[in-house]
C-alpha cells in the first residue's frame, strides 16, 4: 500500500488543493509562518491602497498588479504545502475504512464467553480471539497459539509471515489478516495510538510538529524578515531627502522580494515530504524531529539477532567431550528443549528426533525456563537427575557449584564452533558436562554491502550480542560491521548509547526485542523492527515495517536528503535577493538620483515593468521549485565540505544567475503585453 502514490492529475484532487490553499489565508493559518504573513499583510495593504487610489480617481492599476502577484504568491506558498499534505489523503482514507469496518472477538474475563464487539471499542489489556482469514482488530500481542499472517494492508509486502507466542515475534498490527490457525491476542495499545491510527495522522500530517532545525529557521526567517522591514522603512525618510516619491505599494513589492519567501513558502512542504519519503519507504515516524535526527547520526547499534541474522537460530550439531555417548548428549539436549518455546529449542528437539531420539519427560518432571539472569535452562527429573543447557560460563559454574570439574575440552569445542560462526550452548547433567549443541545463525541478504554504504556514509556500525566474544567476531566479519559487543546485557547497550552520546555523537539503535526497549528509548533514533514484539515498538521512535535492518540506510539517506534540501533552497532563496535589489531599487530613485542608473544593469524597460518582474519572478519561482521540495534534493555520500561546495555552487551560485535573465524576459514580456 505504501509503495504506491496517490495520483496528483485527479481533478478533485487538484480542486481540493486549490480549496486548502485558500483556506490557509486565515490569520491563523499564516500566523504560523511570519515570512507569510507579511506577503499576505503586504497583499491587504495594497489592496486598500489600489481602492484608495481609484476612488481617488488617481490611478490604481500598479496597486492592484502588485496586490494580485502578492495574492498568487501566498497561495502557490499555500499549495506547497497542501500538495505535500495531499500525497497521503488516499493512503488515509484506505487506512480509516480499514479501522473502521474490523470487528473483534472479545474474549470475557473469566474466558468462557467469547462476543463481537467493534474494534474501536477495545482496549488495553483485553484479550480477543481471530480466526484464520479474519483481520487482527487491534495492535497486541499473541499470548496463545502461532499463525502466518498477511501484512501487506500495512507494509506493502504480500509474503506471509510467521507470528509466535512467547518468542520475539509475536507482535501484530491492527488490519493485518491471519491466514492459518487460532490465535489470542492480548491488545496493547488504546483507540487512537495504534500503529493505524499514527499512519493516518502521519500520512494526513495532523500531528506533524516542526522539528528543532526548522524551528530554529523559522526564527532566523522571522529575524531576516524585520531586519528587511526595518531597511525599508528607512528608505520611507531617504526618499523623502532626494526629492523621491516611490509608491507605497513598490515599497511592499520591495520588501516582499527582499525577505525569504521562498523558503518561507516550501519550509511545511519540506518537513511534510520528508515524513512521506520514509512513509513509502515503509518507515513510520512518529515525528517529524526522527526523520531530522536520523540525517546526523554517528553511530548505529545494532542487535545481532532478528536484525542482522533471521532471529531463528538453528541446531545443526551435537558435539559430545570425551566419554559421553553421543546418544547420551542427544537425548540429553532434547529432554532440555522440551519445554523450550523459542525457534532455537524446537530446532534441538527436531534434530535430536531426526537422529534417532524417542526419549519423553515422565511424570513430575520440573521444567526450568530461561532467565537473563541463570542464563540456562534445563529440567530437574523425578529421579533426581538434574540436567542443564545454556551459555559456557554459566554451565562452568553450575558444574563447578555441583562439586564437578568442567574439562579443558569442552573450551576447545566451543572454540571451534564459535569460530565457524555458530552459537554453542553447553549440555550438563549435574557435576558433568556432555557436550555441546551448534545453533546457526543467518546472516540476512545483502546486510554486508548495506554496511559497507552507512561506512561511506560516516556511519559507524556496532552490533550487539549476547553471544561469546568468538561466535561474536566471526558472525561481525561476516556481516561486514565495524564493532561488535558481545555477551552484553540489556543494561550495558544503555551504557554504550550514553557513553558515545556523552562524547557528543548522535547514536541511532535498531532492535526487536522486550530487551531491546530501554536502549531504543534511549538512543537518538529507535529503529524497531515491525515483527518484533509491543514493548519495542512502543519504545523507538520509527518502526521499520519490512523489519529490514538494511532500512536504516535509507531512513539515513533520507534524512541526509531532509537537511540537504533544507539548506538548498534555503540558500538559493537568499542568493535570489541580490538580482530583486538590482532591478527594484533604480526603479524607486531613478528618478530623483539619475546616477543610480548604473544599477540597472538588466537595462529594464520602466520602472513599473521592472517592480512587476521582480515581483511576478519572486511569485513564480515557489511552485517552480515545489517539486524539490516534494522529491528531495538528491543526495550522495560525501565529505561535509564537499556537500557544502556543491551546495553553494549549484544552488548559491545558481540562484545567484537564475533571477537576472528570467526578471529581463519576464520585463519584455510586460513590455509587449502593456
Amino acid at each position: 500500500m505504501f509503495n504506491q502514490t496517490p495520483k496528483m492529475t485527479d481533478s478533485l484532487e487538484v480542486g481540493s488543493i486549490v480549496r486548502q490553499s485558500f483556506k490557509r489565508l486565515s490569520p491563523q493559518s499564516l500566523a504560523r509562518n511570519p515570512v507569510m504573513m507579511v506577503v499576505g499583510t503586504g497583499t491587504l495593504v495594497t489592496a486598500l491602497l489600489g481602492i484608495t487610489h481609484l476612488t481617488q480617481g488617481e490611478p490604481a492599476a500598479l496597486d492592484f498588479a502588485i496586490c494580485a502577484i502578492l495574492l498568487f504568491t501566498v497561495l502557490f506558498a499555500n499549495g506547497a504545502e497542501s500538495v505535500a499534505e495531499a500525497r497521503g489523503k488516499a493512503q488515509a482514507g484506505a487506512l480509516r475504512a480499514t479501522r473502521e469496518s474490523l470487528k473483534a472477538r472479545k474474549i470475557d474475563i473469566d474466558g468462557d464467553r467469547v462476543r463481537e464487539v467493534p474494534a474501536t471499542t477495545l482496549r488495553k489489556g483485553d484479550r480477543v480471539l481471530v480466526k484464520p482469514n479474519e483481520l487482527i482488530p487491534a495492535d497486541g500481542e499473541i499470548v496463545n497459539g502461532a499463525a502466518t499472517i498477511n501484512e501487506s494492508a500495512v507494509t506493502g509486502e504480500s509474503a506471509p509471515v510467521l507470528r509466535e507466542a512467547g518468542t520475539d515475534n509475536s507482535g501484530v498490527s491492527a488490519g493485518t489478516k491471519v491466514l492459518s490457525d487460532d490465535i489470542v491476542v492480548e491488545v496493547t495499545a488504546d483507540p487512537g495510538n495504534s500503529l493505524l491510527d499514527r499512519m493516518i495522522a502521519l500520512v494526513e500530517g495532523a500531528k506533524r510538529q516542526k522539528t528543532p532545525s526548522e524551528l530554529a529557521l523559522s526564527v532566523l526567517l522571522a529575524a531576516m524578515t524585520l531586519i528587511f522591514l526595518i531597511v525599508v522603512v528607512t528608505l520611507v525618510p531617504f526618499a523623502g531627502f532626494v526629492g523621491a516619491d516611490p509608491s507605497f505599494s513598490v515599497l511592499v513589492a520591495l520588501l516582499v522580494c527582499l525577505i525569504p519567501t521562498t523558503i518561507g513558502g516550501l519550509l511545511p512542504a519540506i518537513g511534510i515530504a520528508g515524513m512521506d519519503r520514509a512513509m513509502r519507504a515503509n518507515v513510520i515516524a512518529k515525528s517529524g524531529k526522527a526523520v531530522e535526527v536520523a540525517g546526523s547520526i554517528d553511530t548505529l547499534l545494532l542487535d545481532k539477532t532478528g536484525t542482522i541474522t533471521l532471529g531463528d537460530r538453528k541446531a545443526i550439531a551435537f558435539e559430545t567431550v570425551q566419554g559421553v555417548a553421543a546418544g547420551t548428549l542427544r537425548d540429553a539436549a532434547l529432554l532440555t528443549s522440551l519445554a523450550d518455546p523459542t525457534p532455537e529449542g524446537k530446532s534441538v528437539v527436531a534434530l535430536a528426533r531426526n537422529q534417532g531420539s524417542d526419549v519423553e519427560a515422565s511424570e513430575g518432571t520440573d521444567f526450568i525456563e530461561f532467565s537473563a539472569s541463570t542464563r540456562m535452562s534445563g529440567i530437574d527429573m523425578p529421579d533426581g537427575r538434574v540436567l542443564r543447557k545454556g551459555a559456557t560460563d554459566a554451565i562452568r559454574k553450575f558444574v563447578t557449584e555441583n562439586g564437578g570439574h568442567y574439562p579443558d575440552e569442552t573450551d576447545r569445542l566451543v572454540e571451534r564452533v564459535a569460530k565457524n560462526g555458530a552459537t554453542p550452548l553447553v549440555v550438563a547433567e549435574a557435576d558433568r558436562v556432555l557436550g555441546i549443541i551448534a545453533l546457526s545463525d543467518v546472516i540476512k541478504t545483502g546486510i554486508k554491502e548495506r554496511f559497507a554504504k552507512l561506512r561511506e556514509m560516516g556511519v559507524k556500525t556496532v552490533m550487539i550480542t549476547g553471544d561469546n566474544p568468538l561466535t561474536a567476531a566471526a558472525i561481525a566479519a561476516e556481516a561486514g560491521v565495524d564493532d561488535f559487543v558481545a555477551e552484553a546485557t540489556p543494561e550495558q547497550k544503555l551504557d554504550i548509547i550514553r557513553k558515545e552520546q556523552a562524547e557528543g555523537r548522535m547514536v541511532a539503535m535498531m532492535g526487536d526485542g522486550t530487551n531491546d526497549a530501554p536502549a531504543l528509548a534511549q538512543a537518538d533514533l529507535g529503529l524497531a523492527m515491525n515483527s518484533g514484539t509491543q514493548a519495542a515498538r512502543e519504545a523507538g521512535n520509527m518502526v521499520d515495517l519490512d523489519s529490514d535492518p538494511g532500512k536504516l540506510l535509507e531512513v539515513v539517506e533520507i534524512g541526509k536528503q531532509l537537511l540537504i534540501t533544507r539548506g538548498s533552497l534555503t540558500t538559493f532563496s537568499l542568493a535570489n535577493d541580490v538580482a530583486k535589489y538590482f532591478a527594484i531599487l533604480p526603479a524607486l530613485f531613478l528618478s530623483s538620483l539619475p546616477a543610480l542608473g548604473v544599477l540597472n544593469i538588466l537595462n529594464l524597460s520602466n520602472p513599473m515593468n521592472a517592480v512587476l518582474a521582480a515581483t511576478i519572478f519572486n511569485a513564480l519561482i515557489i511552485p517552480a521549485l515545489i517539486p524539490f521540495a516534494l522529491k528531495g534534493v538528491r543526495y550522495t555520500p560525501a565529505s561535509a565540505t564537499q556537500l557544502l561546495r556543491r551546495n553553494l555552487l549549484i544552488f548559491g551560485l545558481g540562484g545567484l544567475l537564475l533571477p537576472f535573465p528570467a526578471i529581463k524576459a519576464l520585463d519584455l514580456m510586460l513590455t509587449v503585453a502593456l
